[in-house]
């Protein structure tokens, strides 16, 4: 849970938030997968990180996006192989703000689902699916 729960931090605070995109390289594999409700699909790690260069972290916007996790959302569900951890569920609801000028408004509420395995000893993030957004 602790481990998942800081790679989510990671993902987000430092790639999503603040747009170090070294961190999609440590924990993406190359054959992510990513479902969004309203967004579609996206097929590839580069497709996903081309996505994000070119819209959350495009340089010399004047908006830009975050995303903060909804505090006491967070869930994750052992996967196991013959009672061997070979990955984890993960699911949660975050929340996104918009902020232009200094001026922080909310964005969408949705949850998610992110399927996490482990590869050669490391939690690697495969799969995730974002939807049931809402304007609140």
């Amino acid at each position: 849970y602790e481990t998942l729960k800081t790679n989510d931090s990671l993902i987000f605070d430092r790639s999503f938030n603040t747009c170090e995109l070294a961190y999609f390289d440590q924990f993406i594999t190359d054959d992510f997968e990513f479902y969004h409700d309203f967004a579609g699909i996206t097929n590839s790690k580069q497709q996903f990180v081309q996505t994000i260069k070119d819209g959350v972290c495009k340089s010399g916007s004047s908006t830009k996006s975050t995303r903060e996790l909804v505090e006491g959302s967070l869930e994750v569900f052992l996967l196991k192989n013959n009672g061997i951890i070979y990955g984890a569920l993960q699911n949660g609801i975050h929340k996104f703000y918009e902020t232009t000028n200094d001026n922080k408004v909310a964005g969408s509420t949705a949850k998610f689902s992110h399927l996490w395995l482990i590869e050669n000893g490391k939690w690697i993030l495969k799969r995730v699916f974002s939807y049931d957004h809402q304007m609140k």
